[in-house]
């Protein structure tokens, strides 16, 4: 160990948080969390007698190490699991295992939703939350706020008696209403994406209100739950971003020297394409808050006009995402980066002036992973970017192409992929590094949401039934059909006798002709 780490690890606080051990290049080789980061660091360097072999290489190469300190260890397992997926270390083996990956899912959207866990979200059209890689301690986290925010974990049934679980306040008490239990949800998830101290004072303000109004039994249970609230905290809690020190990441705040910006960018949408020619033709939008994505606030888009161009695409998906009422419900970016070259970026501006929307937006293009920036129009200071036109060093490279800059902060890593090139390729390590997989990440993320989407719709259509080709037969229909034969085979070798019992004559008219 250097001189200069044993000083700084006496820096170390006793709070949770996330720790970062670099090489000598500056590389980012192992991410970890700790309750106590003072103890947890300084183990590496004690006595490697019980070290496995792994952990001995790994101390053997650590020649500085940085931390981010969070309120809880929970909020220490979601960033943890963030910055794993962004710096892809090669001593997180364990960690990069998707298998590992745990996400919590809430169904809103029905009228009794239930909390329960998955290793692969799918797309339902419900709220998951992750990913996580602790899954004890994640579970550990939500038994103690089922006491504050009660929730189902399985559905209910009409008519069931109340059980235990609502008795002693972990699920919904007898007469709840399904928008009462619903507000509780919201209240839950306000919690899951980081809103404690604004529940705190809620809960607090409904409570004195009861009391002024003698409602002393309600005044006592909302007490109860301030209390367990507040014991919480003592224990282990739930939330990410909110405590999370944005100035402190080097990624954003290289990020935004790098482009001018006019303040570190705490909200950054990514966008991509995705279709098989030019069918089935969808549109990603993924939210990176602080840095760390936010899977709650991720929207897709379905294209409206199937086309074999990208550009095209584009435009219509910006344009939409930029319209007044997405505006209103879903807030400005502060960084727009879209996945594509300077036919993309272009129709992307073009879009934006038309809706009189100014944000910094610039792209990655997939073939050398270079940053396309225009001029002008993208909305950024572009004095850095001139500098090192000017003045180019070894790690960096950046030409102007007309009214573009042309920007590789990584020139000479290998190849590393066919979707990613050259940008995790190599462990070339210069001045934005951090800023290259912050890119890296946004990119493969909007890729790989988009694509997901894509897959579902070429399944639905592959899936397809010939009786969805047939006119005046709706999905009602179809479903009896299948429900009554077993399946499209057996609907075409039923007699027309057996389809008026299973339809009615007047439907089986319809569809006799096609079968």
């Amino acid at each position: 160990m250097n001189k200069k780490l044993e000083a700084k690890l006496k820096l170390l606080p006793s709070s949770p948080g996330v720790y970062f051990h670099k090489s000598q290049t500056g590389e980012v080789i192992y991410v970890g969390k700790a309750a106590v980061l003072k103890n947890r660091v300084r183990q590496y360097f004690q006595s490697q007698r019980d070290m496995d072999v792994k952990t001995r290489a790994l101390v053997a190469e650590i020649d500085d190490t940085d931390w981010t300190e969070t309120e809880s260890e929970i909020d220490a397992l979601f960033l943890e699991s963030e910055m794993v997926k962004r710096y892809k270390p090669r001593f997180n083996i364990l960690l990069r295992d998707d298998k590992s990956q745990m996400y919590v899912r809430i169904d809103m959207k029905s009228e009794w939703p239930y909390l329960s866990f998955t290793r692969n979200p799918s797309d339902d059209g419900a709220d998951y939350f992750g990913p996580y890689y602790n899954g004890f301690a994640i579970k550990k986290a939500l038994r103690y706020l089922r006491r504050v925010f009660p929730y189902y974990t399985r559905p209910p049934k009409q008519g069931q008696r109340v059980d235990l679980d609502a008795h002693i306040g972990l699920s919904p008490a007898a007469g709840t209403t399904s928008e009462e239990y619903k507000a509780t949800l919201r209240k839950l998830i306000r919690y899951f994406e980081g809103g404690r101290k604004s529940l705190a004072k809620e809960i607090e303000k409904d409570m004195k209100a009861a009391a002024a109004q003698q409602d002393f039994e309600t005044a006592a249970r909302l007490r109860n739950r301030l209390y367990d609230l507040s014991e919480l905290q003592r224990k282990i809690m739930f939330g990410d971003r909110e405590f999370l020190d944005i100035s402190k990441d080097r990624a954003l705040s290289d990020l935004t020297t790098l482009l001018g910006l006019p303040k570190i960018p705490a909200r950054i949408e990514g966008y991509d394409i995705s279709h098989m020619g030019g069918v089935n033709v969808v549109a990603s939008m993924v939210v990176f808050k602080n840095g760390v994505s936010n899977r709650s606030e991720y929207r897709k888009f379905k294209t409206k006009i199937e086309q074999n161009n990208d550009t095209g695409n584009m435009h219509e998906t910006i344009t939409r995402r930029f319209s007044s009422k997405n505006i209103k419900s879903w807030g400005m970016p502060d960084l727009v980066l879209i996945d594509g070259g300077k036919g993309q970026l272009d129709a992307a501006i073009k879009a934006m002036e038309k809706q009189d929307v100014h944000v910094p937006v610039i792209s990655i293009a997939k073939r050398d992973e270079e940053i396309i920036v225009h001029s002008t129009r993208s909305h950024i200071d572009s004095t850095v970017l001139e500098g090192l036109i000017k003045n180019p060093t070894d790690n960096e490279w950046v030409e102007r192409s007309g009214d573009y800059y042309v920007v590789n902060l990584h020139p000479g890593q290998r190849n590393a992929g066919s979707h990613s090139r050259n940008l995790r390729g190599g462990s070339l390590t210069n001045a934005h590094s951090d800023a290259v997989k912050l890119f890296q990440r946004i990119r493969d993320e909007s890729h790989r949401f988009a694509v997901s989407y894509h897959t579902v719709l070429k399944r639905q259509k592959q899936t397809a039934s010939d009786l969805e080709e047939i006119p005046g037969i709706g999905p009602a229909t179809r479903r009896k059909l299948i429900r009554t034969f077993g399946s499209l085979r057996a609907v075409k070798s039923a007699t027309p006798e057996q389809i008026v019992a299973a339809i009615g004559e007047s439907k089986a008219k319809i569809i006799q002709p096609y079968l």
